[in-house]
């Protein structure tokens, strides 16, 4: 007894243990609801259900339940999981090889249906087009249509029906089936498959006359037309995934480490912690580490952002996937695998991710009322009238009437059409819209946190200014200077060679050129011994640095800029003052976020005085600087939490988290992929003007995605109680349904005449 007392105190003491699965086969935000409800009645779960991100997140607490047990849980709910991580025998290339089949699927269904179609339409809607024998031709193209193209909708309802549960999918099933079967009956059974038969236009169904009548191209328009919704959204769900797999792609994929006294080349996987590999120039480095031997420049601007390499040596933590640029370096690993910093950053993204509420699809939610509903209204219609002796063709013509008016083709198009317009206009204007569900928050946004350096500047170093000592030539300092660094790949020497190049300076020879690592270089050049590089080097030299100089070289430090002196004959000559510059447009795109109502703030890895300096000359009050990668997602956390509605805007791998993590995330097109996958926006041009463009498209294909759902629910509501009466026609009905859908259509097709604030 006591034995398993204390065994239970230790489950209670245990800490959570989170689980994540990735889950198939949901077609619809019910679905989700569905099986987060089952999961949390597992005894110790706490389960959220993702639909966006087809994953579900799963909390264990004193029980232990195994991972086994809460996919067979998912799979008697009637869909598909499997671990996300880890314990997945699945690789990313596998996902994506499903998930391609899936969509590749869903197009092969919508060309069959589409072809097939338009003829069948044609036909029943023009009494011209009715040669003898149309009804038979019909329905030889219907048949596919419905039972082939349409089979997801099918499965879909039937999954539904074994667990009592209804969406539109099993509208769209009922009304299609109903459409077909009937049709089937007046074929072989009535007057509609006698040749030589037409369809006449009537508004009102006559009692008796329903056997002459079919219904086919009211099932292929729905099919079609609902597919082309599903396949929409499947194609943009695809992308869902894409960020954590560019994380993990950013990685090296091997390493050259020391084991017993030999150089061996080996999988990064297969590192392990305190093993020592060495990383070349041009290497990526492996993992996480401390060098232990040799001096280099780490170029971190894909983890950072920040465009100027690191100068690290014995004792300086670098960290992996980063870029070697010069020396050769020993390194002692100090983190591997999930413990690392790039890790815990694709982490942070997916939880980012998991944690963004589903899109409010108003059609799913409208169906879990609205479907019932109909289905009631549906027999109560086939009742009424069979009870009041109009007789049974009849009777089931205005049921099928109320079905088919019902049928939810409007509800299903409001979003992917208002997407598809909105979408293909912005990619015209650079601004990629990866989905609805991120435009329901633009018309609330209040907060727009714009990353500094490759956002709100061009993420290059530039030479901004050479200030000579009295009595030097800055153009001979600029040549000399640039003379020497002419062969090096430092960000900071192109940026002296680049800029003595477009003043057409010749650069004099170079003998006994040697670079000293992290400081800088010196060579013979005209004769004299140049020194170029960081103040500590010169004074190492012994060269003097006049008082003129050393007050400019805190001038420009304060501004920002990083300041490099060039010397010889025993004392400075210059600083060459470099750094990353302001866009010429980032100006105007503050003040557009402000007119926009929006609050600004700059948030930057870079130090305070140098966001100071750029924050003025572009109109920001609020900086928040010096901020680590993986607290960025923290800050945007932190403002969300005290009220704001917050859109980031960003282009680096320690951008990702917090693009993920803001209401709206907006990704430069000039940054990294990862960036770019975790943002909701990505503009494609490096124009930061583009993000007042992009929060406008957004709300207006929000507008217009509510604007349809208004409008296609609302006529519904009309019709209904018009087919119910026995007033409608189905054939009338299935006109207004494909009325409807081409308003809808009409009305998404305004966004193309949206226009950038500028010409």
């Amino acid at each position: 007894m006591s034995k398993a007392l204390d065994t239970a105190r230790a489950a209670q003491q245990a800490p959570p243990r989170i689980i994540d699965l990735d889950i198939t086969g949901m077609t619809c935000a019910s679905c989700a609801a569905r099986i987060e409800k089952k999961l949390n009645r597992v005894e110790g779960v706490t389960a959220t259900v993702n639909y966006a991100t087809e994953k579900a997140r799963i909390t264990t607490g004193a029980t232990p339940v195994s991972t086994d047990e809460l996919i067979e849980v998912v799979r008697k709910t009637g869909y598909g999981a499997r671990p996300h991580h880890a314990g997945s025998t699945l690789t990313a290339a596998d996902i994506d090889a499903e998930d391609e089949r899936a969509v590749a699927g869903l197009r092969r269904r919508l060309a069959l249906a589409t072809v097939l179609s338009v003829p069948v339409v044609a036909t029943a809607m023009i009494p011209a087009l009715q040669f003898p024998g149309w009804q038979w031709f019909s329905l030889a193209l219907a048949l596919p249509v419905i039972m082939w193209s349409g089979l997801p909708f099918h499965r879909a309802a039937i999954i539904n029906a074994r667990h009592r549960a209804v969406t539109m999918d099993t509208l769209i099933s009922i009304g299609t089936l109903a459409a077909l079967g009937w049709s089937l009956y007046a074929l072989f059974f009535g007057t509609a498959g006698h040749i030589g038969m037409t369809h006449g236009f009537s508004l009102l169904p006559a009692r008796g006359d329903g056997s002459a009548n079919i219904y086919l191209e009211a099932a292929v328009a729905i099919t079609t037309f609902i597919l082309a919704g599903k396949y929409l959204e499947a194609r943009s769900k695809r992308r869902a995934g894409a960020a954590l797999r560019s994380l993990a792609e950013l990685g090296a994929r091997d390493v050259a480490v020391l084991r017993e006294g030999t150089e061996q080349r080996i999988p990064v996987a297969s590192l392990v912690v305190d093993d020592i590999f060495i990383v070349r120039p041009g290497e990526k480095i492996a993992t996480d580490g401390t060098i232990i031997e040799g001096h280099t420049a780490v170029d971190e601007s894909m983890l950072t952002g920040e465009p100027v390499p690191m100068e690290a040596g014995p004792g300086d933590t670098v960290t992996g996937a980063t870029l070697n640029t010069s020396g050769r370096i020993a390194v002692r690993a100090t983190a591997v695998g999930e413990q690392t910093r790039l890790a815990r950053i694709r982490e942070l993204v997916e939880q980012a991710q998991a944690g963004k509420a589903a899109v409010q699809r108003l059609a799913d939610r409208i169906s879990a009322v609205f479907v019932p509903f109909v289905l009631a209204l549906s027999a109560a219609t086939l009742t009424f009238w069979l009870l009041r002796g109009d007789g049974t063709e009849f009777a089931f013509t205005a049921a099928v009437a109320v079905l088919i008016v019902a049928c939810p083709c409007a509800l299903g198009l409001a979003t992917p059409t208002a997407l598809m317009v909105g979408t293909g206009r912005g990619a015209q204007l650079g601004i990629l819209i990866k989905g609805p569900e991120v435009l329901e928050s633009t018309r609330r946004i209040d907060t727009v946190v714009l990353d500094k350096t490759g956002t709100l500047t061009t993420g290059e170093m530039t030479l901004h200014e050479v200030i000579p000592a009295t009595g030097t030539s800055a153009a001979t300092a600029l040549a000399r200077a640039a003379a020497l660094e002419d062969s090096s790949e430092h960000p900071i020497a192109r940026a002296i060679a680049t800029a003595a190049g477009s003043q057409g300076a010749t650069l004099p020879a170079v003998s006994g050129f040697s670079s000293i690592s992290g400081l800088g270089v010196r060579g013979t050049v005209d004769g004299a011994s140049v020194i170029v590089g960081r103040p500590a080097l010169l004074e190492d030299e012994g060269l003097a640095v006049p008082g003129d100089l050393a007050h400019a070289l805190e001038e420009q430090q304060r501004e920002g800029r990083t300041a490099v002196l060039v010397g010889w004959d025993g004392e400075a000559r210059a600083v060459l003052a470099v750094g990353d510059s302001p866009r010429a447009e980032s100006a105007e795109a503050v003040a557009g976020l402000r007119q926009l109502g929006a609050e600004v703030i700059m948030l930057t890895g870079d130090n305070e005085t140098a966001a100071r300096a750029v924050a003025a000359t572009i109109g920001i009050d609020e900086v928040i600087a010096g901020v680590l990668p993986e607290d960025k997602a923290t800050v945007i956390a932190e403002l969300r939490a005290s009220g704001k509605v917050v859109a980031m805007v960003g282009d680096g791998v320690n951008d990702a988290a917090a693009l993920a993590g803001a209401d709206l995330g907006i990704a430069m097109g000039s940054g990294t992929d990862v960036a770019i996958n975790a943002s909701d926006l990505t503009l494609m041009r490096p124009d930061p003007r583009a993000i007042v463009d992009a929060i406008r498209l957004s709300r207006a294909t929000l507008r217009t995605i509510k604007g349809n759902l208004f409008w296609a629910f609302a006529y519904n509501v009309a019709a209904l109680p018009i087919a119910a009466a026995g007033l409608l026609n189905p054939m009338i009905a299935g006109a207004a349904m494909a009325a409807s859908s081409l308003f809808v259509v009409g009305n998404s097709l305004r966004l193309r005449r949206f226009s950038p604030v500028r010409s």
